[in-house]
């Protein structure tokens, strides 16, 4: 967000229902009420000529957003690391992992798999992996739950095909959490004007891990 300020953009970041500084619902913890959510705050900021970015679920809620609400306000796409376009593995998705939640995420998710820190060789950040474990702690356990569960099971397809401004996809080759061939490989080419990005080596957390370069990228891609 610094950089992006920095270059004379005006940088937006919300907090969902259920995370960060929001509203604490027992309930409505699934996409269609996130993008709705958006979509107000859209009309009560009345943002026009955004470019809309999104990691992990929030690739998901951008996707849907798109492709539930139009393209009216938002001129271009970034999908980062995202879950589209299915996560679970079912009859008609067979090669794909099914996600699942475990006892101890919010300690393990990010010491290891995350940002890559279980491989050979890496540099871990204690600072990292603070920041990542006081945001999951910020978090309502139902909502975390909740939106794990609806993430995985949300089919964007039809969004994606949907989409009719360009659309970049960054993803790393290395993505423990989402992996690149059940996400980025065939999401970006569904969108008409998708586009892919690969990080070699890079983890889920490639805007944190490669920050110059994703923020270069992001320069650029809102620049052209």
């Amino acid at each position: 967000m610094d950089f992006l300020v920095s270059h004379g953009y005006r940088v937006i970041a919300h907090d969902q229902r259920g995370h960060g500084r929001s509203t604490q619902n027992w309930t409505e913890h699934n996409m269609e009420i996130f993008v709705d959510d958006l979509e107000e705050l859209y009309k009560h900021l009345d943002i026009k000529n955004a470019m809309i970015v999104g990691n992990s679920h929030g690739g998901g809620e951008v996707t849907r957003f798109l492709g539930k609400h139009g393209t009216s306000r938002v001129k271009k796409a970034v999908l980062v690391g995202a879950v589209p376009p299915l996560m679970l593995k079912s009859s008609a998705n067979p090669g794909e992992p099914k996600t699942r939640t475990v006892p101890q995420l919010f300690l393990d998710v990010q010491t290891g798999p995350f940002f890559g820190f279980n491989r050979p060789n890496a540099a871990k950040s204690k600072g990292q992996i603070r920041s990542w474990w006081e945001q999951g702690m910020r978090t309502s356990f139902r909502a975390a739950y909740d939106s794990i569960k609806d993430f995985s099971e949300t089919d964007f397809t039809k969004d994606l095909k949907s989409i009719d401004i360009p659309v970049l996809v960054l993803h790393g080759d290395d993505d423990q959490i989402v992996p690149i061939g059940a996400a980025g490989l065939k999401l970006a080419k569904l969108p008409p004007q998708g586009k892919l990005q690969i990080y070699p080596g890079g983890s889920h957390a490639i805007h944190n891990v490669s920050v110059d370069e994703v923020n270069k990228d992001l320069l650029d891609f809102i620049k052209s």
